[in-house]
C-alpha cells in the first residue's frame, strides 16, 4: 500500500474522524488511531490526533464525555453532534468533488507509459 504524504492526511484528518465518529456511538483517542491505522492511515500520531480532536470540538462538530476506562484511569470519549454530520456530508460532498477535479487532470496509471512509447 501506498502511504499519503504527511500533508494529505492532515488535510484529511478531520474529514476520516467525523466518518469514524459517525459509524460509532462514541470512540477515544487510542481506539480511533487504531481505526485509522487499519484504514491505512497508520502515519497518524497522537500529537495529531488530539488536536485535530480538539478543533473539532471548538467548532462544534463533537462533543466530549469522560467515562470509565477498562480497568484503568478514565478515559476521554468523543461523539459527532448534527451540526458535525452536517460538516461531515458537506466536506464529503466537498471531497468527492476535489478529488475528481485532481484525477481529471492526472494521467491514468499504464496509459502515460503507452503514450510515451507512441511518441517515441
Amino acid at each position: 500500500m501506498t502511504v499519503a504524504p504527511t500533508a494529505w492526511t492532515r488535510a484529511a484528518l478531520p474529514l476520516c474522524l467525523l466518518g469514524i465518529l459517525d459509524a460509532e456511538p462514541r470512540s477515544y483517542g487510542y481506539a480511533l488511531l487504531s481505526r485509522l491505522g487499519d484504514a491505512g492511515l497508520d502515519g497518524v500520531k497522537a500529537a495529531t490526533l488530539y488536536p485535530a480532536l480538539a478543533r473539532l470540538e471548538e467548532a462544534g462538530a463533537v462533543e466530549v464525555e469522560w467515562g470509565a476506562g477498562d480497568g484503568g484511569p478514565g478515559r476521554k470519549y468523543y461523539r459527532i453532534t448534527e451540526q458535525g454530520r452536517a460538516r461531515l456530508r458537506h466536506d464529503q460532498a466537498a471531497w468527492e468533488d476535489f478529488s475528481r477535479t485532481v484525477a481529471s487532470l492526472l494521467p491514468v496509471l499504464g496509459e502515460e507509459k503507452n503514450d510515451q512509447d507512441a511518441h517515441a
